[in-house]
């Protein structure tokens, strides 16, 4: 006799809840249980060696369990890092105990909270512009499209930087299925090589196009840009978004306080000046996305107005874009949604040895890729077949939570 025995993946309490009601659970049980079907591994760094003695304590009296490094116990090292591991049930009951410890633990309590919340990307944002809307929500991948009005764009350069073809391209991508077009002025080219301009120039070449996009679009539009006088003069014609490649750190906060003046949302890309990096990738991505996020809530711009983007060949190796990656699921933890911009870049090409206007089928698989690891926006220049290929990875995922 044979008993069809496998291994099921249940990632949301949703999932667990219809594994239960499939087997003819009872509604009572399933309440009580759907939480501990849900397994999680959270990474906290630096915590005093004091206090993680404590959170493991805490941890292991709960059913689950942590990993700390070695002098922990006897606090021969002033620090470490902790591996949770536990259901969600686990981790709700440490959570309630833990806002009750010292040295720091009531935080953590707060952050682990939100972290377990974020898993999975499975959050919801809703913005509105008259008749023009964007919504973030699981399972359901929004489409930028990328407008370069620029003369030296790496992909696309010179294509569309007089009016009549930006408009032309604008109704392709809509008509293609974007969902919000970004349009950029100043190319900034992740692997270097740009032409800097001034704000002046840059608001000479965008602000026709712009103009004209606005009267035209059918939906919303977000501008591409680092300087905060190009933000102003953008928003102030209508524009709905700012994409700023240095995620607010690049002038000491004036970007921050026009996007706060004008109450828009803002993409806060991870961007630095070498691909040099002190620890692990992510935890230095959390670093500068914590300092940006900082920024913007000491101007005024509320949490929900933040999406964050790991800036995929921007001071990064090959090998450094592939881990982020590999590891996109672990910026869930900030609690934003996430934009991907991965199309036709170069490491594209360093696997399938293509120049940039045949990496299409590379751009759809780091963006199958980022679906499956929960990210909410990509930004691609060839929309058509991205939007095809997500519409078929949602309702993939989309089964797999109905009959999970």
């Amino acid at each position: 006799m044979h008993f069809h025995t496998r291994v099921i993946t249940l990632d949301t309490a949703e999932a667990a809840r219809r594994a239960m009601e499939e087997i003819g659970c009872d509604p009572g049980g399933t309440a009580i249980m759907q939480n501990k079907a849900l397994f999680r591994v959270i990474k906290v760094e630096g915590l005093a060696t004091k206090a993680a003695n404590i959170l493991k304590q805490t941890m292991l009296s709960k059913g689950g369990e942590a990993a700390v490094r070695r002098g922990t116990v006897n606090l021969s090292a002033e620090t470490t890092d902790v591996l949770l591991y536990g259901t969600v049930k686990q981790y709700q009951q440490a959570i309630i105990q833990l806002k009750l410890q010292p040295w720091g633990l009531k935080q953590l309590a707060t952050e682990l909270y939100h972290a377990l919340d974020a898993a999975g990307g499975r959050l919801t944002r809703a913005w509105s512009w008259g008749d023009k809307q964007l919504v973030i929500e699981p399972n359901k991948t929004v489409v930028m499209g990328i407008l370069n009005v620029t003369p030296d764009s790496f992909s696309d350069g010179g294509k569309f930087n007089s009016v009549s073809a930006a408009l032309a391209h604008l109704e392709e991508m809509i008509a293609a299925g974007a969902d919000i077009i970004d349009i950029g002025a100043e190319s900034t080219r992740p692997y270097g090589g740009a032409e800097k301009v001034s704000a002046e120039e840059e608001k000479r070449r965008l602000l026709p196009i712009l103009e004209a996009v606005l009267e035209r679009t059918t939906v919303p539009i977000s501008v591409d840009t680092y300087k905060a006088e190009v933000a102003d003069m953008a928003l102030e014609a209508g524009a709905h978004i700012i994409n700023d490649v240095w995620g607010l750190q690049y002038d000491n906060g004036e970007m921050a306080q026009v996007v706060a003046k004008h109450g828009a949302p803002v993409v806060m890309m991870h961007n630095q000046h070498e691909a040099v990096y002190s620890r692990d990738i992510i935890s230095d991505l959390y670093t500068f996305f914590q300092k940006s996020i900082a920024i913007g809530k000491e101007a005024g711009i509320t949490k929900d107005n933040i999406i964050i983007d790991p800036g995929i060949g921007f001071a990064k190796t090959f090998d450094h874009n592939m881990e982020i990656m590999a590891r996109l699921e672990e910026l869930h933890g900030l609690g934003c949604p996430i934009l991907l911009g991965t199309s036709r870049k170069r490491f594209i090409g360093e696997v399938l040895g293509l120049p940039a206007e045949e990496r299409v089928e590379g751009t759809m698989a780091t963006v199958a890729a980022g679906i499956n690891k929960g990210i909410h926006i990509v930004r691609v220049h060839d929309v058509k077949e991205v939007k095809r290929m997500a519409r078929m990875m949602d309702a993939i995922r989309q089964a797999g939570e109905k009959n999970g």
